[in-house]
């Protein structure tokens, strides 16, 4: 379980901070639920604390792992030339894992195919939320502000785009 002032990670919403638990009653239910500050845009979420283990809430990564994640946004993208359809759908499915290798993953292939291809409509909201969802987790982990993050990714998709 998990305890307040726990930095946690919600797939597909980002990391967040565990603020309080709070007891509601829902549709004549009552249930305790763990309501997350998110960083970035200020939301708040509240996640049933009965259901996170199916809902995928993991802790944040140690700083140590972040210059892992920076190591998989230096790999050279992987180009998927199926219809954006089943792109969208590969993508998705690894966004909705949660794991941040995969949606640092997301976030250098659709970057790459933006540049090179441009992206559908659907792919464009994607890498938006892929990206805050991985700005989110480095910048709790790092105890850094969300834009200073955003910059350093962008110089190192920069940096790979050159090579290529």
């Amino acid at each position: 379980m998990f305890g307040l002032g726990d930095k946690v990670v919600y797939p597909m919403h980002g990391a967040g901070v565990i603020e309080t638990v709070e007891k509601k009653e829902i549709l004549g239910e009552v249930k305790n639920y763990y309501v997350l500050k998110m960083p970035m845009g200020e939301m708040k979420l509240m996640i049933p604390v009965d259901n996170v283990n199916n809902m995928g809430l993991r802790n944040i990564i140690d700083k140590g792992m972040v210059e892992k994640v920076y190591d998989v946004l230096r790999q050279g993208a992987v180009l998927n030339n199926s219809n954006w359809n089943k792109r969208y759908r590969d993508n998705m499915g690894k966004m909705k894992t949660g794991d941040i290798f995969e949606v640092a993953q997301v976030v250098r292939d659709l970057t790459y195919r933006d540049r090179e291809k441009g992206l559908s409509t659907g792919e464009k909201k994607m890498l938006v939320s892929a990206r805050q969802m991985l700005v989110s987790e480095i910048a709790l982990s790092t105890n850094k502000d969300g834009e200073g993050i955003q910059e350093y990714l962008d110089n190192i998709i920069n940096e790979d785009a050159l090579k290529q």
